[in-house]
């Protein structure tokens, strides 16, 4: 029998704080990541610090750097447009489904996720702004009733708050974001399948084409 995983909810909080400081810019690109000053800053211990540090390492976050540690990894922008051409399959995938499954729900509760969005948008908060867009994709995700596409999202959404965040601190904010995320909840809404998953597609292709030219 495998040994229980101690304090798994304590990991997951701890990769969490260190991708936000890093998606937010407080860690620059080759920053080296000391162990120590983590765990002390967060008052844990080092062993579910060296665990999150693993996760991003694996999820390509961190790398390793010359000598001992690891380092801030930089954004490629080849990886960035293969990284979005496997979400935009994932989203169309989701986004057909949900209108198919999901456009009750999507009516009692869309709106609110466009709201925030907005509200984010006007206060200029990165954090929010990211939170913002993980929680409406999610949403979709949910209301394709396909659990597997969320969990298969999750991964990508890792680096991708890392690579919005990059854009974001430009001081380059999306101006229609969410004006295409309502016109996609709205072929939701009406079941209009074909309709949400062009809809998706397109929102996907030009967020690749724009975060390339920015990163670039």
């Amino acid at each position: 029998m495998n040994k229980l995983q101690p304090h798994p909810t304590l990991v997951d909080q701890v990769y969490e704080a260190i991708l936000s400081e890093i998606t937010e810019g407080k860690f620059d690109d080759g920053r080296r990541i000391k162990q120590e000053e983590i765990a002390e800053s967060l008052g844990v211990s080092r062993q579910p610090v060296q665990q999150a540090l693993l996760l991003l390492k694996n999820h390509g976050i961190l790398r390793e750097g010359t000598g001992r540690g690891l380092r801030v990894a930089s954004l490629e922008v080849n990886f960035v447009r293969d990284l979005y051409e496997l979400r935009g399959a994932l989203d169309r995938l989701a986004t057909g489904l949900a209108a198919e499954r999901g456009s009750k729900h999507a009516k009692e509760e869309g709106a609110g996720f466009i709201e925030r969005g907005r509200v984010a948008v006007k206060k200029g908060s990165i954090a929010e702004m990211i939170a913002a867009d993980m929680d409406f994709h999610f949403f979709i995700y949910g209301l394709s009733e396909n659990p597997l596409i969320a969990e298969r999202g999750q991964t990508q959404w890792n680096y991708l708050r890392r690579v919005m965040g990059q854009v974001l601190l430009k001081g380059e904010t999306p101006g229609d974001i969410w004006d295409q995320h309502e016109k996609i909840l709205e072929a939701i809404i009406a079941g209009d399948v074909e309709t949400a998953k062009r809809l998706a597609e397109h929102h996907i292709v030009e967020a690749s084409g724009t975060l390339a030219t920015r990163l670039g």
